[in-house]
């Protein structure tokens, strides 16, 4: 007779997998401290005010401790209505997937119950977001609906702390312009880059995998 599966003994921060497979579901939620950070009642109106939403985001999850030195915002473009924000969560919530912009994405396109920004009677949303995004985010990007990005600190300063962006090249932003998506640049880089030196100053924990 075949005796029960032999067990792995895993460290005790890596629980064994189960003997009998599961259905796993992927819950994504904000940290606690999200409505402390965003007004969702004002109208963030300048491109400034929109930007030092997402460094806030970025900083404050730094602070608590809850994820990477990365935010980001998507706004109604006309009306500046805070639609989401997003928070890197890859550490907190076990998710390689979680970078900033696609939290904001996904919350985003819950709230307005649509797989795309860009749809039907929805006003034009843009996304801003404290550094520039990674290849996975980038590429999210054209599918998201949103119609302009813009981003704070550059990849070169991620770079900096051996965060991985991936396979981003100038060919990459000329197929999002065709396709109709204004990219800016920069915008207070400076204010964005101190959020990465906070995070290194904690020793943040740098996760590509």
């Amino acid at each position: 007779m075949v005796g029960p599966l032999p067990r792995i003994r895993f460290p005790a921060s890596f629980p064994p997998m189960p003997d009998k497979p599961s259905r796993p579901v992927v819950h994504i939620e904000y940290p606690d401290w999200v409505d402390s950070v965003v007004d969702w009642n004002r109208a963030y109106v300048s491109d400034e005010d929109r930007m030092r939403l997402a460094i806030d985001v970025a900083r404050e999850n730094v602070l608590r401790g809850t994820g990477g030195p990365f935010g980001a915002a998507v706004f109604e473009a006309e009306s500046g209505r805070a639609v989401s924000v997003g928070m890197n969560s890859v550490v907190r919530l076990n998710n390689c997937a979680l970078h900033g912009e696609m939290v904001a994405f996904m919350m985003a396109q819950q709230r307005v119950r649509s797989f795309t920004l860009n749809a039907p009677g929805l006003p034009e949303h843009h996304l801003y977001t404290s550094c520039e995004p990674c290849a996975m985010c980038l590429g999210a990007t054209l599918w998201s609906g949103v119609r302009r990005v813009v981003y704070g600190a550059a990849r070169e300063d991620a770079s900096l702390l051996n965060f991985e962006e991936g396979p981003v090249f100038p060919e990459s932003y000329a197929y999002l312009e065709a396709r109709g998506i204004q990219i800016e640049r920069n915008l207070l880089r400076d204010d964005a880059r101190a959020v990465l030196e906070l995070y290194r100053a904690r020793s943040g924990k740098i996760y590509n995998g």
